[in-house]
């Protein structure tokens, strides 16, 4: 048996190389650094909005982005909401983490001497009312990012007129060179991702149809990486606004999230002021989530859910007659695990 001297000199002796190895991997690799990012989410005029940087460069708007200081941030969340009301004064409301972003090449033109940068991605909601006190920074729609996911005119143009034909142009000289992680075909997975060929549309599969357009070149940002599959198309072809980095990815990520937790938190209300109309509040729900919804149908579902409750007060409409006025019921959340506003998407 080891004596406890032996052992001491042997566990000494694996902590010196240990220390030795880790001196030698921070000689040759680059260091980390932490950054938060926010898609900040509001609904204005009845469109779903983002908050977005615009340092006038040719790249494109760039989600608020701030780093975390271990020394100053006793957690991540804290270092958002710190960063984000120093610069842009908004207070925010509810925010949730997303994603952590570390793929190495995240930036375009990546530079080996500056530390590489691991973003985590953060959702927060406000409402219009809070979004109107900002001091810095851009709303700009959603939809200007991703116009094919706007349905609430019916299916998009861009969609039926453009996108779908080139990505099926893209996927028969694809053919054949699907990844060995994919299981289905390139033709059926874009059929599945965008609704095509009566398959159903996913209003939440938005990162997927992103990333689907992006390995397909008909994103800017793929041209701007020197992916290969960008050659073949003109700019024209390129659909949605680009955003720095990989940013739109991370937007992306972020409305999947909320269309997703809408139908079983009530996030919604988030996003409203305390007091509204059941046609205010249909207007934010068809805002996030794309398609147009019955009246009728919404109202029932809402009443039924227990969501909302009257105040007992009315708002007079120019031209029409007043409409009751509501909040969210706060007692939902005791009565039931999952309160959400459940609507389904249906073709127009």
């Amino acid at each position: 048996m080891m004596s406890d001297a032996n052992m001491r000199r042997r566990s000494r002796a694996v902590h010196e190389r240990m220390v030795g190895t880790t001196k030698d991997m921070r000689h040759d690799d680059p260091s980390v650094e932490i950054g938060l990012n926010a898609a900040i989410v509001a609904v204005i005029d009845d469109a779903p909005v983002v908050l977005v940087i615009n340092d006038e460069s040719n790249d494109g708007d760039s989600l608020p982005f701030g780093r975390f200081s271990p020394l100053d941030h006793q957690t991540l969340e804290i270092g958002l909401r710190s960063w984000v009301e120093e610069q842009t004064n908004l207070g925010l409301g509810y925010v949730e983490q997303l994603y952590t972003f570390a793929d190495r090449g995240r930036h375009a033109v990546p530079d080996l001497k500056d530390p590489h940068v691991v973003s985590i991605g953060y959702l927060a909601l406000t409402n219009a009312d809070k979004a109107e006190t900002m001091q810095r920074g851009t709303w700009r729609s959603w939809y200007q990012f991703f116009p094919w996911e706007d349905w609430r005119k019916g299916t998009p143009k861009i969609l039926e007129q453009e996108i779908a034909p080139r990505l099926k142009q893209w996927a028969e000289t694809h053919a054949g060179h699907s990844k060995p992680s994919q299981s289905l075909p390139t033709l059926e997975r874009i059929r599945m991702c965008f609704g095509l060929d009566g398959a159903t549309w996913d209003e939440e599969k938005v990162l997927e149809r992103y990333e689907l357009l992006y390995e397909a070149g008909l994103v800017e940002e793929a041209n701007r990486d020197e992916r290969e599959a960008a050659s073949q198309w003109e700019r024209s072809d390129r659909f949605g606004k680009q955003m720095q980095f990989d940013h739109r990815r991370i937007l992306a990520t972020a409305i999947s999230r909320v269309r997703a937790k809408i139908k079983y938190r009530p996030v919604i209300f988030e996003l409203m002021q305390e007091e509204f109309t059941l046609f205010e509040l249909q207007k934010t729900v068809e805002a996030i989530l794309g398609p147009h919804l019955h009246k009728q149908n919404f109202r029932r579902l809402v009443e039924s859910a227990g969501l909302v409750e009257p105040t007992g007060e009315v708002r007079t409409r120019t031209g029409g007659r007043p409409a009751k006025l509501y909040r969210f019921r706060r007692n939902v959340l005791l009565e039931r695990p999952a309160p959400g506003v459940r609507v389904k998407h249906t073709r127009s």
